[in-house]
């Protein structure tokens, strides 16, 4: 099917930026959101990444103005009447969502497509909402969504192939880089993260190391920016609706460290209200009674500090991986692509299971055990990994990991 109209429901900074990226391949966009006031900010934060490009020597100004005739702000629904294909982006609300896919159910023609930026919530709950869940399928975007390749294209439980097809095509349309991942609770990207955030906050509640240690030291292994920082720039709250979602689905490996409570209690969601993990605007630099105050009240519970490596942080990601290969999540090439497209895991390092094929699967395990006597079953290392080693496919080493390497 060709896409020849879009549109984009919700014009907060992810759905002005998806709007934006469709204009930029071409293709007329309607930013639809509830009032005026929320549509003229959408269109104010398209105007700016065009500007940015002009102010680079990318375009002209000239340019700038076509493409922004390609996007149209809307507050109604008639605009959408004969769109191809429509992008919702709201907050990550299932009961918001599910209005929403109803509405456009009964608007739209039957061979338009539904897609959800969602970065969590099932497509399957989504669909099942409408009479063409073989049309409504999961285009998970990643922020900013004007900059970062990757694309998450998720089918529900009835998409059809062609629909998965065009999607896919679509995305590749936008110079994007699309992966399929096959649906479960975070999908893949966001599944893989949290349990990386998730030890971070443990290591800083622990006492193993500030803050600005842990960012620092994985800036140093290879990553664009350290854990909190990038808390902080995703925003405290919408991290937290992720965690909510894996620990419903995942139990209690991904119990998060009750750090992050203490951090909603005192609504510190990170640059967007000038507190997180760090101090921003007026206050930048100046010392964080709160937040060491908060770090104080977990001491009586852990006296003695525990230790902080890289590994730490990163052998939990490398599991969760493997599990999502054993649930057919994604293929092993296509994990390393999403991970370095989408999270900045050090190219350099050929992905998360090269990495690991690199380090050898046997030591994987053997550090993963030990940790797992240490914190406990949050890193119990998964089947497949056992069995990886049991069958002599420790890696790099041996010529058979996750990868072949007998070439």
């Amino acid at each position: 099917m060709y896409i020849y109209k879009t549109a984009v429901i919700g014009a907060g900074a992810m759905g002005a930026e998806i709007a934006q990226v469709i204009s930029f391949s071409g293709l007329p966009v309607v930013l639809k959101d509830v009032d005026q006031a929320a549509v003229d900010k959408g269109l104010g934060t398209i105007r700016k990444i065009y500007q940015r490009r002009v102010d680079r020597g990318k375009m002209t100004t000239d340019e700038l103005e076509k493409k922004m005739m390609l996007v149209t702000g809307a507050t109604s629904n008639d605009s959408l009447k004969d769109a191809d294909l429509v992008v919702e982006a709201v907050p990550e609300k299932l009961a918001l969502k599910q209005q929403i896919f109803k509405e456009l159910d009964q608007l739209l023609p039957e061979s338009s497509m539904i897609a959800s930026n969602t970065s969590s919530l099932s497509i399957s709950a989504l669909g099942g909402v409408t009479k063409r869940p073989h049309k409504v399928v999961g285009m998970h975007f990643f922020y900013p969504a004007h900059i970062m390749k990757l694309v998450e294209v998720i089918p529900g439980l009835e998409t059809s192939e062609e629909t998965i097809a065009d999607i896919l095509s679509f995305a590749e349309s936008l110079r994007k880089l699309p992966v399929r991942v096959n649906e479960c609770p975070g999908f893949l990207v966001n599944r893989i993260l949290m349990p990386y955030l998730n030890e971070a906050a443990y290591c800083m509640q622990e006492g193993a190391a500030t803050p600005k240690q842990i960012d620092e030291a994985m800036v140093e292994f290879g990553f664009p920016m350290g854990p909190f920082t990038l808390v902080d720039n995703l925003g405290f709250d919408v991290c937290k609706e992720v965690v909510n979602v894996l620990l419903d689905a995942y139990g209690s490996r991904m119990q998060p460290a009750p750090i992050w409570e203490g951090m909603a209690k005192l609504k510190r969601l990170g640059v967007k209200n000038g507190a997180g993990f760090y101090l921003y605007g007026d206050r930048a630099g100046q010392p964080d009674t709160e937040l060491q105050g908060l770090l104080q009240s977990y001491k009586s519970s852990q006296p003695t500090p525990t230790k902080f490596t890289p590994h730490r942080l990163v052998l939990p990601m490398i599991n969760e991986t493997i599990r999502c290969l054993d649930e057919h999540v994604c293929t092993a090439a296509d994990a390393d692509l999403s991970i370095i497209a989408g999270l900045g895991f050090p190219q350099a390092r050929g992905g998360i299971l090269h990495y690991a094929d690199e380090v050898g699967l046997d030591k994987v395990l053997a550090e993963l055990e030990g940790f797992t006597k240490m914190f406990g079953e949050r890193f119990w290392p998964s089947p497949l990994l056992k069995r990886k080693v049991a069958a002599g496919h420790r890696g790099q080493a041996a010529k058979k990991g996750f990868f072949d390497y007998t070439s």
